[in-house]
């Protein structure tokens, strides 16, 4: 009978608790650094660097075969208690759900990002540019699939 390999420690962690799998490296120093979202960012110029942790570097293989990544990070320092708010491009009040603000009950930022270069031995991915501080907390790496995440006539009546 075959057993199941496991890393030791196990690489995953009960439920209610996110296992951050390695950091970002931006040019951003400060929560008041940062660009407003991803776009400003790119507007900036630069890259941002993934550093994947040694013991997950293995979950990058065959990520080359991807252009691009959608990206999830933890935003530490933002607000978690504010459920309805007043974003700038909007006419009013807004729910957290309905905006992408990183203020929310789980500050989990989402970004698509190119792929710039990828070394899966030294785990370190070059992406465009993020909008997130230096050494933000990553929670996973995903390939983004054009055939699934690309939703032709979505819209938003912003």
């Amino acid at each position: 009978m075959h057993k199941e390999h496991r890393a030791t420690p196990p690489l995953t962690a009960p439920d209610e608790v996110v296992v951050f799998i390695g950091r970002i490296r931006t040019p951003w120093l400060t929560r008041a650094d940062c660009p407003r979202n991803v776009l400003r960012a790119r507007e900036a110029g630069g890259s941002a660097r993934v550093e994947i942790d040694p013991v997950y570097r293995p979950g990058l293989a065959n990520l080359s075969a991807y252009s691009h990544v959608i990206l999830l990070y933890w935003m530490d320092e933002a607000e978690r208690d504010l459920l309805v708010q007043r974003p700038s491009h909007a006419d009013g009040p807004r729910g957290v759900f309905s905006i992408r603000s990183p203020a929310r009950p789980n500050p989990i930022a989402l970004s698509v990002a190119r792929v710039l270069s990828l070394n899966e031995s030294t785990g370190l991915l070059e992406v465009e540019q993020l909008d997130c501080r230096d050494n933000t907390a990553l929670i996973d790496v995903k390939p983004y699939l054009p055939t699934i995440d690309s939703v032709p006539g979505a819209t938003a009546d912003r």
